[in-house]
């Protein structure tokens, strides 16, 4: 990797949304607790992300993420040898919440025919 983007992406449901708005920081879905360590994307990855994992959901939100915020808690990872996805561990990967104040922005999915949008996918 040369340059970690400033900006990485979460997929999060609307539960997941709610809790870190409430509370400040999530510690994520069942994924992310069994993995210890919560799955972003990059901009070029979340259509996709969202093809193969999320089809018929209506109740999802693109997060904005700085990943300043993140320090070295977050790792860009190969995940088929030539795909790399940023990870979120946590310091020393200690399986830290995401932080409430790492939202740079949010914005509610819609879901039409198959496909999801929303302004943060056509910036």
């Amino acid at each position: 990797m040369d340059e970690t983007p400033e900006l990485v992406y979460r997929i999060s449901s609307k539960e997941e949304w709610d809790e870190l708005q409430k509370n400040g920081s999530t510690f994520g879905g069942d994924l992310d607790k069994s993995t210890a360590c919560f799955h972003l994307s990059k901009l070029n990855q979340v259509k996709s992300t969202l093809e193969n994992f999320f089809q018929g959901r209506e109740d999802l939100y693109l997060l904005q993420i700085d990943s300043k915020k993140l320090g070295d808690g977050l790792v860009y990872e190969s995940v088929d040898g030539s795909n790399f996805f940023p990870h979120f561990y946590g310091p020393s990967r200690s399986y830290a919440p995401l932080p409430f104040d790492a939202v740079a922005k949010a914005e509610k999915l819609t879901l039409s025919e198959g496909q999801f949008s929303c302004s943060l996918l056509t910036d």
